[in-house]
């Protein structure tokens, strides 16, 4: 079975690794490992040593606890309870656009978005 946060890391490697639009087989690479293996932990099967996921950070260019961000305070349970919004290709879609925006028109599109989602 399945431990939940296990299952919150290979979320968060897959997600990295698309909002990079780097594939399975490019980080596998970069790791010395088999795209099998990063199959393995984006869907929790197998567990990410510590070496691996510095590895794996490295790889990506994030720290090791980008993985574990969402954790605290039971948030694996309730994201597994509600559903995982990440999950959806239209909604990594549009993160992976929103951060192919330079940074300064992001700022104004994201401000432009709590605007808007306020008015609603």
């Amino acid at each position: 079975m399945k431990h939940p946060v296990d299952a919150h890391v290979g979320k968060r490697i897959r997600h990295r690794r698309w909002m990079i639009g780097m594939t399975q087989q490019q980080l596998a690479d970069k790791v010395g490992i088999k795209f099998q293996q990063i199959q393995k932990y984006e869907t929790g099967m197998n567990r990410v040593s510590a070496s691996r996921l510095w590895d794996i950070a490295d790889a990506m260019g994030v720290t090791i606890a980008f993985f574990f961000e969402g954790l605290a305070d039971g948030a694996a349970a309730a994201e597994a309870a509600t559903g995982d919004l990440m999950a959806d290709k239209e909604a990594l879609e549009l993160v992976r656009s929103y951060y192919s925006i330079p940074e300064a028109q992001r700022r104004r599109l994201f401000d432009l978005a709590r605007v808007l989602s306020d008015a609603a």
